[in-house]
């Protein structure tokens, strides 16, 4: 059994199960980005509704909790380790985090990032994109839809982003430049001032004997830094700019040709 948030909601067995209306989808989304711990009915309440709670929403979440509890046994969940409890004052949700794509996610992505400090980027390459490999969509795009934003939303996009990153660095490190400055030009233009995606972004074209480009990309997001946050870019752009500018040797890492 599989549950999968990065993406439309998704609950997976041998078959992909209907998971009813918004409000048990939104109930069981929440309960599986915080599995193993007691979540308070108040706080499922205000992640659905915030300040906007109808009188009823605390019997509409038990109608979604017994809605859950209905899906997950038709699909064998307790034989599957899996079980949706009640708590004093809530529920828990109790599951491997294995289960859960997010976590998963995670997982990959922290090992990927050890790889790639210990010197090992084409190791490092397989765990990201397994990583990166498992987003579908936005965070539980389904719900995002009909107004819910959560935190934890938005966090596991930056997650995404820095994994990306990380991504990018083991491919650059493996001499893979080529094969990733259209990635990065469109991840840049997404993320106009993201600091480290330019830099990767003026490493390959520059690897690539793009230097006129290089410096372009650069120009971009000091435009974008002062538009959006008043700031020039960090001493490390700046010194990465002068560096291309003077053509010097040690950009080309580990793979002295240019491309």
């Amino acid at each position: 059994m599989q549950f999968n948030l990065l993406g439309p909601l998704e609950v997976v067995t041998d078959r992909a199960l209907p998971l009813g209306g918004v409000v048990q989808r939104a109930t069981f989304g929440y309960l599986l980005l915080n599995p193993n711990k007691v979540v308070a009915t108040s706080r499922l309440i205000a992640a659905l509704w915030g300040d906007d709670a109808p009188m009823t929403s605390r019997k509409m979440v038990q109608n979604g909790v017994s809605g859950i509890r209905r899906l997950l046994d038709q699909a064998g969940a307790d034989s599957r380790g899996v079980r949706l409890v009640t708590a004093p004052h809530g529920y828990q949700l109790h599951l491997d985090t294995e289960t859960v794509d997010a976590f998963r996610f995670r997982r990959l992505a922290a090992t990927g990032r050890a790889e790639l400090a210990a010197g090992f980027p084409d190791v490092a390459v397989d765990s990201l994109t397994q990583a990166l490999g498992l987003w579908r969509d936005s965070v539980l795009v389904d719900l995002a839809e009909v107004g819910i934003g959560w935190p934890s939303f938005a966090q596991l996009e930056r997650e995404r982003l820095t994994v990306y990153e990380d991504w990018a660095a083991a491919g650059l490190e493996l001499g893979r430049h080529r094969e990733l400055v259209a990635d990065l030009e469109q991840a840049a233009a997404a993320s106009p001032t993201r600091e480290r995606l330019c830099h990767q972004l003026m490493l390959a074209l520059y690897r690539c004997g793009q230097q006129t480009e290089a410096l372009a990309a650069y120009r971009r997001t000091r435009q974008a830094l002062v538009d959006v946050h008043g700031l020039d870019p960090t001493r490390d752009l700046q010194e990465l700019e002068r560096a291309i500018l003077n053509q010097e040797p040690r950009l080309l890492g580990r793979h002295p040709q240019l491309a």
